[in-house]
């Protein structure tokens, strides 16, 4: 039976009356979303939670904002998923033809309890 955890964002399941459950792997890219999608400091039971990428939409956009983006995106994943997953590579672009007020963060990791390669793209504007 494939493993499978609580869904994101929480809510109950109609049928069941229970918390709903999503597959394992898309529980781990609805985590890798939500690091990358928290600024540190907003949860105030864990401060040092979060990526804070959406501040980084308001810097200019360059090859410096870029490599500045995928270093903080991989330290992010790997302190706080390092038991879920390992990182194999992180690719920042600007939007859609060059759109500057877009980032496009693409990660691909490896899942630890699967060793399957998965990839998860997320647009921040």
């Amino acid at each position: 039976m494939p493993r499978r955890d609580y869904a994101f964002p929480f809510r109950i399941d109609p049928v069941s009356g229970q918390a709903a459950q999503a597959v394992y792997a898309q529980h781990v890219d609805d985590m890798i979303r939500q690091v990358l999608l928290t600024t540190p400091g907003e949860r105030a039971d864990l401060p040092e939670f979060g990526c804070g990428l959406r501040q980084l939409l308001f810097a200019p956009n360059s090859d410096a904002l870029q490599a500045t983006t995928r270093l903080i995106v991989r330290q992010s994943l790997e302190r706080w998923l390092a038991g879920q997953i390992q990182v194999q590579d992180v690719t920042v672009t600007s939007g859609p033809g060059g759109d500057q007020a877009e980032i496009v963060v693409q990660v691909s990791y490896v899942q630890v309890e699967t060793q399957s390669l998965q990839l998860t793209e997320l647009t921040v504007r």
